[in-house]
Order: structure tokens, then C-alpha cells, then sequence
């Protein structure tokens, strides 16, 4: 049970990461506004 726990854990936070690394790269869709974005998902802007 526990080694599944893990294994589930590691895909949550690879799909996070993922997410993050899309969100980073690209701008906000809505008219509105686009929030401001933590100093390490900046990091990750890849130029």
C-alpha cells in the first residue's frame, strides 16, 4: 500500500511541475489580468 502511495505521490508532483512549467511560458488568455507568478515558477521561463 505504501509503495503505491509513493507512486501516486511522485505522478501528483510531476504533473504539477508540468503544469507550472506550461504556465510559466504562457500568457494569460482572459481579458482580465494575469496573476503574478512566484520568483521560482519564473526560474523556469525558458526565455
Amino acid at each position: 500500500m505504501k509503495k503505491y502511495l509513493l507512486l501516486i505521490s511522485k505522478g501528483i508532483a510531476l504533473c504539477s511541475f508540468v503544469f507550472a512549467l506550461f504556465n510559466a511560458n504562457s500568457a494569460c488568455a482572459f481579458i482580465y489580468h494575469q496573476t503574478e507568478l512566484p520568483d521560482k515558477v519564473k526560474k523556469l521561463r525558458k526565455f
